[in-house]
């Protein structure tokens, strides 16, 4: 699976956000910032502003050992994750990451194209803004193009209900281990049709290869 090549900046590929609508599942979103904000699809050598952004903004909201692991775990999917099997997007404010999504593969024998959303931050001073939301929709409308067809996460759904993410169990799609708050398993479909059934088993990337994660 190619990742679009455009309108390469320090990051990816670069869209700036003053005053533009994203569109998803026929919602929309409209950001206006202060100061010139860009949504892109970054590349691996910006493993290092990624990984501070998840240590800052989970130590922030879930103590220093939280930060930590997540940190950790967003920097093992940047280094170990076949770029295939990979997708970075990123909210940038001129040369500061704000905000951070990933996507890695996950493998059902259906083959259907899916993708888990995880982890998520936005930094603490940015909370309220909108940043989260925008980025997520501009992160689903680009796998989309790339031929994904169903992207999952695993959090809270007050949040994610706002980007187009209904709960789902297991039943319907099984998820790699088993889940430590099962009402956090979330979906949506990215072809307009149904969620369709996604039976196991079904395998995650590496550095998502622990319970402690699910």
């Amino acid at each position: 699976m190619s990742q679009p090549t455009d309108n390469h900046c320090q990051y990816g590929v670069q869209r700036p956000n003053l005053g533009w609508e994203i569109r998803y599942n026929g919602g929309t979103f409209v950001v206006t910032q202060d100061l010139p904000m860009h949504y892109t699809l970054a590349d691996k050598s910006a493993i290092e502003a990624i990984k501070t952004l998840f240590c800052q903004t989970f130590t922030d909201s879930e103590g220093e050992a939280e930060g930590q692991l997540i940190g950790q775990l967003a920097s093992d999917l940047i280094e170990q994750t076949h770029n295939d099997d990979l997708f970075i997007y990123i909210a940038a404010e001129g040369e500061a990451v704000v905000g951070a999504i990933l996507f890695t593969r996950l493998h059902y024998p259906c083959g259907t194209p899916v993708f888990v959303m995880a982890p998520v931050a936005v930094a603490t001073s940015c909370h309220g803004q909108g940043i989260g939301q925008a980025l997520i929709a501009f992160g689903l409308q680009e796998i989309k193009a790339q031929g994904v067809e169903v992207a999952v996460t695993y959090g809270d759904p007050n949040f994610y209900h706002k980007t187009g993410f209904v709960p789902v169990d297991t039943q319907t799609i099984a998820a790699p281990y088993s889940l430590q708050f099962p009402h956090g398993w979330q979906a949506q479909s990215l072809t307009g049709e149904a969620l369709p059934v996604l039976k196991g088993p079904v395998t995650c990337v590496a550095a998502f290869c622990d319970p402690q994660f699910w």
